[in-house]
This record gives C-alpha cells, sequence and structure tokens, in this order.
C-alpha cells in the first residue's frame, strides 16, 4: 500500500428514484418527470481500500472542486460528493427532499458500493442538512413540508450515519437569512424605498460602527419584523392559490436586500479574527443586491422550507438536540460567512454524549490561500476519526 499523499480517483455515479411530486420543479430533459436523477462524485485515494465512506452535501451546491474533500483523500479517506436535486439553483429547495436525496446516497453507499460506516461531513450549509438528516434517521418524525405537502421522510427508512462532523457550518439558511436580511426594505416590490436610518450601507444613516447596543437591538427587531412580513405574504398567497382550485398552485418571488449583517462592517459585534468590510461573496454592499444572496428568488414552498425560521425543519440547533453519534464541531475563527455564535451554539446544543469541540485559529470559510489551516482541519478530522475506528491511516 502507497503512503500519503494519495493519487485522487473520480467516478460519476448516477441515482434515480421514483418522485411523485404534485409539479415539476426542477428543469431539465422529459424524462426526469415521474423520477429524482442525482449526480455524485465519489473520490478515493489511489490502491488505498476503506471500509468508512465520507458523505458530503450541501442543499443547493456541488462541494468536489472544494479543497476539504480533497484533501481529505489525499490523506486516505474516500469521500463521496454527493449533489441533490436542486444542484446549483435552490429556487425551489424543498430541505425535506433533500433528506431524501441523501438518504439515497447513504442506501447506495452501504448496499451497492459496499461500505460499512458512513462519516456525514456537513461544511457550510451541508452543516444544517446533515443535523436534519440524522434526527430523522435516529427518530422519523416529518411527514409533511411546512406548506403542508405530504412527504414521507418518516417512512423513508432513513440510515443513521456512524458520526457527523459539522465544518465551518451555520445553524440553518434560515437563521443564516435572518442574520443577514437588509431590514431598511420598507416595499417589497420597491426596494429603493428604505428606512435610511436601518440602512447600514448609506453614508447618509447616522448610525456608523461600532453600532451601539441600542441600534443594534433596534436593527434585529426589524429584521425579524421583516422576515415575518415576507411569511405573512406568502403563508396568505398559498392559501389563496389553494382556495382557487385551479391549476395554478406555486408563485416565484424576488426578496430585495438580503445582506446586511452588521458584523460585515463592523468588528467589535461577535468579535473575531475576519476582516470587517468583506465576506465570502465578495464586498457585502454589492452583495446585499446582487444577484446571488441569500434567498434572493425562491417559490413560496421553497420559502417555507428553507428561508422561514418559523417554520423550518432545518433549525440546526433543534435537531442537534436529537443527535446521538458521535460528534465533531469546527470552528473556523476569521470565518467570513458563518456568524460567530452559530458552531457554538450548535456544539452547546449537541445530545450527543461523545462531542469534541475545535477552533482553527484565523481559518476563513474557504481557507482560501491558507494551506496551514487547511492542514489543521484535515489533521483534526483525521485524528478525530481514528480515535473513533473510523479511519486506519
Amino acid at each position: 500500500m502507497t503512503s500519503p499523499p494519495y493519487e485522487l480517483n473520480f467516478q460519476w455515479l448516477h441515482l434515480h428514484y421514483a418522485d411523485n411530486s404534485q409539479f415539476v420543479e426542477t428543469y431539465g430533459f422529459s424524462g426526469n418527470q415521474g423520477n429524482v436523477n442525482l449526480e455524485g462524485i465519489l473520490i478515493t485515494p489511489e490502491g488505498r481500500p476503506s471500509d468508512t465512506l465520507c458523505v458530503m452535501m450541501h442543499p443547493a451546491s456541488t462541494l468536489q472542486l472544494l479543497p476539504v474533500p480533497r484533501a481529505l483523500v489525499a490523506q486516505g479517506l474516500h469521500v463521496l460528493c454527493a449533489a441533490s436535486r436542486y444542484a446549483k439553483n435552490d429556487t425551489a429547495l424543498i430541505m425535506e427532499k433533500v433528506l431524501l436525496d441523501l438518504g439515497a446516497y447513504i442506501r447506495h453507499a452501504k448496499e451497492v458500493l459496499g461500505y460499512s460506516k458512513v462519516v456525514l461531513v456537513g461544511w457550510s450549509g451541508g452543516g444544517s442538512l446533515t443535523l436534519m438528516y440524522q434526527a430523522e434517521a435516529e427518530a422519523p418524525s416529518i411527514t409533511h413540508t411546512p406548506a403542508g405537502d405530504p412527504v414521507n421522510v418518516k417512512g423513508a427508512g432513513l440510515i443513521p450515519a456512524d458520526a457527523l462532523v459539522f465544518q465551518a457550518a451555520h445553524i440553518s439558511r434560515a437563521r443564516l437569512l435572518l442574520d443577514n436580511i437588509d431590514p431598511s426594505v420598507l416595499d417589497e416590490m420597491n426596494p429603493d424605498r428604505r428606512d435610511p436610518e436601518l440602512d447600514i450601507y448609506d453614508p447618509a444613516n447616522p448610525h456608523k460602527p461600532p453600532f451601539s447596543a441600542a441600534y443594534i437591538e433596534r436593527y434585529r427587531t426589524a429584521q425579524r419584523a421583516r422576515v415575518d412580513r415576507i411569511r405573512a405574504t406568502v403563508l396568505e398567497t398559498l392559501e389563496d392559490l389553494k382556495s382557487r382550485g385551479t391549476g395554478e398552485v406555486e408563485r416565484p418571488f424576488l426578496t430585495h436586500r438580503t445582506f446586511a449583517d452588521p458584523r460585515f462592517i463592523d468588528p467589535t459585534l461577535d468579535p473575531n479574527d475576519r476582516t470587517p468590510g468583506t465576506s465570502y461573496l465578495g464586498n457585502p454592499e454589492t452583495v446585499n443586491s446582487g444577484p446571488v444572496a441569500l434567498g434572493r428568488f425562491a417559490t413560496l414552498r421553497s420559502w417555507l422550507s428553507q428561508w422561514s425560521v418559523a417554520d423550518s425543519n432545518a433549525d440546526g440547533v433543534a435537531n442537534a438536540a436529537r443527535i446521538k453519534v458521535p460528534f465533531l464541531a469546527i470552528e473556523n475563527s476569521a470565518d467570513d460567512a458563518v456568524p460567530p455564535y452559530h458552531t457554538p451554539a450548535i456544539h452547546a446544543a449537541a445530545a450527543s454524549a461523545d462531542k469534541t469541540y475545535h477552533v482553527i485559529k484565523g481559518g476563513s470559510h474557504y481557507y482560501a490561500g491558507q494551506p496551514e489551516h487547511l492542514k489543521e482541519a484535515i489533521d483534526t478530522q483525521l485524528s478525530w476519526l481514528r480515535e473513533r475506528g473510523l479511519f486506519d491511516g
């Protein structure tokens, strides 16, 4: 057997299974109708077999080009980067259906690929997804989406993972949107109608960093009020469509200005090692009104499932309290995507008797240009897995 670093082998996987969705919600060829088609990349180290597979999934992204999975494989782990049915387009994403996709991969890993142990590695948005999956696999309960549509998570026979790694991840997409939504917007149809005292990017705003505690309290209250207004509109519109009894059952909509967490420009708020005025998506002021910010495009059902703090089943704190498997939480102290309080809250809530917390000092979200921080992240995971008999390298 060769020694690390290993050469990486890439194998494309195609999974498909029957789906009885009320209507088509992913764009593709007509053969997709009535079936879910999934594509994953299995990455293995040349010449090194393993009984353990690490599975990484993000609700809406593909992960095989990121440094973490490749670095893990280079040290001898087998990693499956599993894309959901909503890969690269979260407009109509339903978190409950992503659980079914993840469950299909894990079943395939056990029954077809022959792995006896599976470790879920939840990076970024995959953290809350893996917690939600493991909670439902250990004690299934979900029978409907937040919009009231049937979804048989409870009866899907989800196979629990043997351990869970939560790395550079947030509490939930809904909580992240609440942290980031711009409360200055007064009219959802006209983003130029704003309260200038709540626009942290407006030079005329008299409130400047470092912000006072009173201002932050006002700001956070206004953020929740805006989210609640959007939720009320979503619920009202869904009910209206249902009452019509026609073929019109869903509607897409746009949410303006969703990237305005005061932490971006005020390093005194939940201080860590992040660089003020920056974010993982670039200049936060530009991202705030750009096309790729959080929750920009959504359907009514999708908004309730992934973006509503009052409705989403993907709350990481609640789901962490339901898991029992060994749990490793890794925080990057210079993370420019995940607010500093998210990882500690998840670790504190985790019901696992075996849980570990590790902080990578100075690590950013992607470890971009940080080979030593990436190495620390990989070494931490490998050592932790080795101690639990999940890695023999």
